[in-house]
């Protein structure tokens, strides 16, 4: 069988039996998927031997980089000593509770109890189900509204969506669940009009608890957001808006739930996004970078107030999932945490990779199509705008993102489009050579949707 036909088959059996997340599977079945075939490094190749870097870690999660044997090695001895059990009925296991302890020595001081999931989707479920159990504990059972914003992603399962603020999954399934309040998203770029990017910050906070007064503190049991929202587009808020924001929810006795799914573990140069931000947030959502992606898992960081009133007050939390704290899975998510310790990773994102690729990707903002050129630790965008002064976006019929993703492809590189946004997030492993290779393309893509904006007429 030649390569060509090989991925000619391949294709065929995908568009006969796999439906696609977050894809028009018919669309795709017409022009036929994708094939990515092997991984090494900050690099993939695809079936017809096309050599391409990864600029997104897989979906934000290869962290450690592609191929590492230390996690391959741990998960297949794991895999021959314990294959699995579960965590149910007075049982653990040795790499559980390991994992759990390495935790408690990375997270935040507060962090010292964690659950066990399969993704982030699930462990946003699990946060629901555990804020509500929290208050109810507490003698306040009427606390069981939530507080979320308009373009941030929390998963996808039905209470993850519902917290989530998008309106095209909003409108599949009757989504969102009762219980849930968007605030307005902290995006300078498209919301801010006139005001500089600090007035805005606190203009936005302000507005999102002047949202919790007017439904009433005493009947909102918490708030999630990401410290960087993540498949909104990158959004960095400015640097007044959470501890504005995060000062008021303490005030009115409102639990923070910070979704780390994308910016734990060290994507911002911080162990976690809101050591960056500067909050202290009661529940972590943890998933992605907590294997490097090699095994799903997802985790929930449970702070000791909370936990404290679970234990004391609590009984059995009728909770789980059948590979909550998987052997496998925590394996490699021990393999993974000694990676980016013993090697300095998180350091090396804040002190040196992170601020040389910041240093190249700003360039990206001084060509005439790009509004903004945004980036914190290895985790960026940039934003096609038609007018620089006036902030003004393409239609959503233009697809100008799209466009720019497949001169990407093309080119040798993985960004994402969201809207109008190009983003990032490469592995930590990045070089200084591959950040300049990285850079090259993108500009490359840029002048080619350049182009064809001005032969399709959508600028002048």
């Amino acid at each position: 069988m030649t390569l060509s036909n090989s991925t000619a088959e391949i294709r065929r059996l995908d568009a006969a039996h796999h439906l696609h997340p977050f894809t028009n599977t018919r669309e795709l079945n017409a022009r036929g998927a994708r094939v990515i075939t092997q991984s090494s490094g900050v690099y993939l190749q695809d079936s017809e031997g096309n050599r391409i870097l990864d600029g997104m870690s897989g979906l934000w999660c290869v962290n450690a980089g592609h191929g590492r044997r230390d996690i391959i090695d741990a998960v297949s001895r794991q895999l021959e000593e314990l294959t699995f059990y579960n965590t149910f009925f007075n049982t653990t296991h040795p790499s559980v509770a390991e994992l759990s302890g390495l935790l408690s020595e990375v997270t935040p001081p507060q962090f010292n109890y964690f659950h066990y999931t399969g993704s982030g989707s699930e462990s946003n479920d699990t946060i629901f189900r555990l804020v509500r159990y929290y208050w109810e504990l507490e003698g306040k059972p009427e606390k069981s509204i939530f507080i979320s914003r308009r373009g941030g992603y929390h998963g996808s399962t039905v209470a993850a969506a519902s917290l989530g603020g998008f309106g095209s999954m909003h409108k599949q399934g009757g989504l969102p669940i009762a219980g849930i309040y968007h605030a307005p998203s902290p995006d300078w770029w498209s919301y801010g009009g006139d005001m500089s990017s600090d007035e805005f910050g606190l203009h936005v906070a302000h507005q999102t608890l002047s949202l919790i007064d007017a439904i009433g503190s005493d009947r909102i049991g918490a708030m999630i957001g990401e410290p960087i929202m993540g498949a909104g587009g990158v959004i960095v808020p400015p640097k007044t808006y959470w501890p504005a924001l995060s000062a008021g929810l303490k005030e009115r006795d409102i639990l923070l739930i910070s979704d780390e799914v994308i910016c734990g573990f060290g994507r911002t140069g911080e162990w976690f996004g809101c050591e960056l931000m500067g909050t202290e947030p009661d529940f972590l959502t943890m998933a992605k970078g907590i294997t490097s992606g090699y095994i799903p898992l997802g985790a929930v960081g449970v702070s000791d107030r909370v936990a404290k009133v679970l234990l004391e007050k609590g009984g059995e939390f009728a909770h789980g999932h059948t590979y909550s704290g998987h052997p496998a899975a925590c394996a490699a998510a021990i393999a993974t945490l000694k990676i980016l310790r013993e090697e300095k990773l998180v350091d090396r994102v804040r002190t040196d990779i992170g601020p040389y690729l910041k240093q190249k990707w700003k360039t990206l903002a001084d060509h005439p199509i790009v509004g903004e050129a945004v980036i914190e630790g290895l985790i960026g965008a940039f934003q096609f705008t038609k007018d620089k002064s006036s902030r003004k976006g393409f239609d959503e019929d233009a697809r100008i993102g799209m466009i720019a993703r497949e001169h990407s492809f093309k080119n040798g590189l993985v960004m994402r489009a969201v809207g109008d946004r190009m983003v990032i997030a490469p592995p930590f492993t990045l070089t200084h050579e591959e950040a300049d290779e990285l850079v090259s393309i993108a500009q490359k893509v840029i002048e080619l949707t350049y182009a064809d904006a001005k032969s399709n007429g959508l600028i002048a």
